[in-house]
């Protein structure tokens, strides 16, 4: 259901251009500008808009790129009463914004292959021990550099050994080369396997993966916090058709897979290589545009961090402190870099803010970082 929340949010839009006729004709269009209405919309995605709207095959968009250059048109068409208002100087003075949230093909890599099972001679080779198992963790990655010397981008093994903590385990992983070097991607245990109800340390089908593997990856993770839209990489065995012999028997082996696994801050599911993003845009007067502009309202604990806890705004009158424009953003800065000391260059912030000016009121400036420091828009 398209929900709109009507408010006054007042952003104001630097133009600039070095094309003459570029600016002549935004020159035009403001002389000719008409208010519009102004909204806050959030939105989510349905099925039907990805097939009747945009006519696509699948309910979802090919990349974020794909979506920010298609979701203005829908925004147009479907709520062409919102846009901007103009002040008295033709500048623009509010803006309508649409939250949007929408499905993204993003295909992550699977992996597979046969299982080999390391000798007792093959984990000695490595440790110069006799015990037949490995007991640090880099000597699995040591057996891999020897073993694999011209891995290449992609590659993928599975390997099955035992390894000595306190006692001896037996461990299937899998291993990745990528960026230069070996990733595990750590298997169950048959301990693990028999805690979930399989008589052998493998999986009779990929459906019964798909199924048990979310209801343990809680466990897994207990000590590992994720939030929504966290991936993980599960490994499984499963025992199934590896070839055939000369007479065209089936061969049988274990073979490792690896699936993808994606949690919605309380359960995980399959992933099934459709992303969720949320991407704001705002309305430029002409039309939609990405828009990453974060709406901040000051707090108590804000006015306090620059000196105004006393009564909880600035002072805007002629002669006071934040009498002017500069000083009220340097207290801005302050706040802001505070409380998003993580932000990214170019992350942009509509800050609503208590000014006494004789009377009560509620300004807004808005800033983008640049340099380390908050400049105005």
């Amino acid at each position: 259901m398209k929900k709109i929340i009507y408010s006054l949010i007042a952003i104001g839009l630097l133009l600039t251009s070095c094309d003459p006729m570029e600016d002549i004709n935004k020159e035009l269009d403001v002389l000719n500008a008409i208010d519009s209405e102004i909204g806050n919309l959030e939105y989510t995605f349905t099925a039907d808009d990805y097939t009747d709207f945009f006519e696509f095959d699948f309910p979802n968009f090919s990349s974020v790129d794909d979506a920010k250059a298609l979701i203005p048109k829908y925004l147009t068409e479907t709520y062409p009463f919102l846009g901007v208002t103009y002040d008295n100087d033709k500048e623009v003075e509010q803006v309508s914004s649409a939250l949007m949230t929408f499905d993204w093909y993003n295909k992550i890599p699977t992996y597979d292959a046969e299982v080999r099972e390391l000798t007792a001679e093959e984990h000695n080779d490595i440790t110069g021990d006799t015990y037949g198992n490995f007991s640090d963790e880099d000597h699995i990655f040591d057996f891999l550099a020897a073993e694999y010397p011209a891995a290449e981008e992609g590659d993928f093994v599975s390997l099955r050994y035992e390894y000595y903590a306190g006692t001896s385990t037996e461990l299937t992983d899998g291993f990745l080369f990528e960026n230069g070097e070996w990733t595990r991607f750590a298997g169950f245990t048959p301990a693990e396997y028999n805690a979930m109800g399989e008589s052998y340390p493998n999986f009779s089908s990929h459906d019964e993966a798909a199924l048990k593997i979310p209801v343990t990856l809680p466990e897994r993770f207990k000590f590992d916090t994720k939030e929504a839209g966290d991936i993980a990489v599960a490994t499984y065995e499963l025992y199934t058709k590896v070839g055939e012999d000369a007479d065209g028997n089936d061969i049988r082996g274990t073979v490792t897979y690896t699936a993808n696994f994606i949690y919605d801050g309380s359960t995980w599911a399959k992933y099934n290589n459709v992303a969720t993003e949320t991407i704001q845009f705002a309305h430029n007067g002409i039309t939609w545009v990405p828009d990453n502009t974060i709406k901040y309202t000051l707090t108590a604990a804000d006015y306090a961090l620059v000196g105004n806890d006393a009564y909880g705004n600035f002072d805007v009158r002629d002669g006071k402190d934040e009498a002017s424009e500069e000083a009220r953003l340097a207290k801005i800065n302050t706040i802001l870099l505070a409380n998003f000391p993580n932000a990214e260059e170019g992350q942009k912030f509509s800050v609503s803010y208590n000014v006494y000016s004789g009377s009560n009121e509620v300004w807004i400036m808005n800033v983008v970082l640049e340099g380390g420091v908050y400049v105005l828009q």
